[in-house]
């Protein structure tokens, strides 16, 4: 009985100091991990935003898109760029559900007029040499310019205007259908996001 009795108490003060350990490690990496998320967004912004001289993740608008299953509000974030106090460009993520091998998280940029400026790919899990060359410069570059009035928003294997990937068509009609997808999201709150903007200034 004294036995089994010492045993619990020394489990519990392994439990109690490994508990307290993860509890000092999280309070010490909590502030650095923050601060590298937040870099990490401020590349993805930078790379598909026009040049701008705010801070585009400290300016932003969310807007509910919808409902999740359980029926909680899901929002969208836009970031605002501005350039000498301009609105030049908005920033949302996209996420295409139907990736070859589960989500593609997309971050996309636009004019203000609903051209893209440019679109990053945050992360996927799609295969190697295959799906995965939706990351490559060639194919981001495509959607440069584009938007809902000037593009067929399908890949040329359905008679739309987006290049795929030889071998993996599924990947890119993925992203094409999330960015298309979310374009017709801002043009249609497209007088919330621009309010929001002049309400910043």
């Amino acid at each position: 009985m004294r036995e089994t009795v010492r045993l619990a108490v020394v489990l519990t003060l392994i439990a109690a100091g490994a508990g307290l350990i993860l509890s000092l490690v999280e309070a010490v990496t909590r502030a650095p991990i923050a601060e590298q998320r937040r870099l990490e967004m401020v590349r993805a912004l930078q790379a598909v935003l026009p040049p701008f001289d705010n801070s585009p993740d400290a300016e932003t608008r969310s807007l509910q898109m919808g409902t999740d299953k359980k029926g909680q509000p899901v929002y969208r974030t836009f970031f605002l760029g501005r350039k000498d106090g301009r609105l030049n460009g908005i920033a949302f993520k996209v996420t295409a559900p139907d990736g070859y091998s589960g989500n593609i998280d997309i971050m996309v940029g636009i004019e203000p007029a609903g051209r893209l400026s440019g679109i990053e790919i945050l992360s996927h899990a799609e295969t190697p040499g295959l799906g995965a060359k939706i990351v490559e410069s060639w194919f981001k570059e495509q959607f440069k310019g584009k938007g809902l009035d000037n593009a067929d928003w399908r890949v040329k294997k359905d008679g739309g205007d987006f290049d795929q990937i030889t071998g993996a068509t599924i990947s890119p009609r993925a992203v094409v259908g999330a960015i298309r997808s979310g374009l017709e999201f801002y043009r249609d709150h497209r007088q919330q996001i621009v309010a929001a903007q002049k309400e910043a200034k």
